[in-house]
């Protein structure tokens, strides 16, 4: 299989793609791959560091109110698309694919206008403008969670799961608190704010270390984010024996693996990493997103009884503290949240995402 995938600006849409491009890789290791980003996003980063050919076009993304911009938008849009589709011509993909970000616009429309099959992946539950637009332009619309399929073309969109999951779930939960160091016999709860880490999050955990006394039957993994690490350790002082605090955590889906329940933002690609575990969660989505996804996709994972949702306008120690005992010191709760979970996850999603570029590939023209 040769493949032309596009997806930028974030790592909720980039990592998805390099999970893809290991699944195709595993059932057809010959197979031909190149990555079309754009140089500012941190797919630029990322995907070269992976070994993937990387090459890019320039991109900006829509205001949502009438601007000038707007005309300056759908001028690169065109420039953009150009340059993809001479991109795609040299390289001669049998297939097309967009995970998301602006950059898929121009990339798969122009697989589109050549005539090669193409497949689109939306990771959050409310869709982004760039794969409404482009539904109407591809064969096949993979979505990660069944709530997002009222939004598009029901012939042509199929519940895949986030390629992402299936990482997860081959890890080795056990090797990852191993890592950690932390005490054997306890249950354990981690709560992270990114890859970069969350003021608030960092401040709600500081108000609740003074308290932790009182809940030693469980243990708490704290990552900060490396920029905010030195700050929280002061902040803190003497680190409560059921404290174990990071400032960035490398092994992650072995550490996800092995623990009971997670606090975090609500981003489509961790959401999907934690359902496929089937892990409870405490959710506290980000307010500065496009659209607002994080707290729609929290919130539709909140109605499933999977998750419980504080708004970082509610958020203080105490209620974070009272979140966490309200789970874990209830089994029956912790168990049905944790069925819910599990019933929304794909462990599968590489797969079943190969599975449907093989069906477009040989579909007849």
């Amino acid at each position: 299989m040769n493949i032309v995938i596009s997806g930028g600006g974030t790592g909720g849409h980039i990592y998805p793609a390099l999970a893809l491009i290991q699944e195709i890789k595993r059932h057809e290791p010959d197979s031909r791959v190149l990555y079309i980003g754009t140089e500012r996003g941190l797919e630029a980063t990322l995907v070269p560091k992976e070994g993937v050919p990387f090459e890019s076009v320039y991109i900006t993304g829509f205001k949502r109110s009438l601007s000038f911009e707007n005309v300056k938008t759908v001028m690169r849009f065109l420039k953009a698309t150009s340059r993809a589709k001479k991109l795609i011509r040299d390289f001669k993909p049998d297939v097309v694919v967009g995970t998301g970000g602006y950059v898929c616009g121009p990339v798969v429309y122009a697989g589109h206008a050549l005539g090669i099959p193409t497949l689109i992946h939306e990771q959050n539950v409310i869709p982004g403008l760039t794969n409404k637009f482009l539904s109407r332009y591809t064969e096949r619309v993979a979505v990660t969670f069944e709530g997002s399929a009222p939004y598009f073309p029901a012939e042509k969109t199929v519940v895949t799961g986030n390629p992402r999951a299936s990482e997860v779930v081959r890890a080795n939960g056990e090797a990852g608190l191993a890592s950690l160091g932390v005490p054997a016999g306890k249950k354990y709860v981690l709560i992270v704010g990114g890859s970069r880490g969350a003021k608030a999050i960092n401040d709600a955990v500081i108000q609740l270390v003074p308290h932790l006394h009182e809940h030693a039957d469980y243990h708490i993994i704290y990552v900060t984010g490396e920029v905010h690490y030195e700050q929280t350790i002061k902040a803190i002082g003497d680190v409560p024996p059921n404290m174990t605090i990071r400032p960035f955590i490398y092994n992650m889906p072995e550490v996800l693996a092995g623990i009971d329940l997670i606090v975090n933002r609500a981003g489509a690609s961790f959401l999907a990493e934690i359902t496929a575990l089937g892990l409870p969660s405490i959710l506290i989505p980000s307010p500065y997103v496009t659209n607002n996804h994080q707290e729609k996709n929290g919130r539709w994972l909140e109605e499933q009884g999977a998750a419980r949702v504080i708004l970082e306008s509610e958020l203080s120690g105490k209620t974070l503290l009272e979140s966490i005992d309200h789970i874990l010191k209830d089994e029956s709760l912790t168990q049905t949240m944790s069925t819910a979970s599990r019933s929304l996850g794909q462990t599968d999603a590489a797969t079943l995402v190969y599975n449907e570029l093989k069906a477009i590939i040989k579909a007849p023209k």
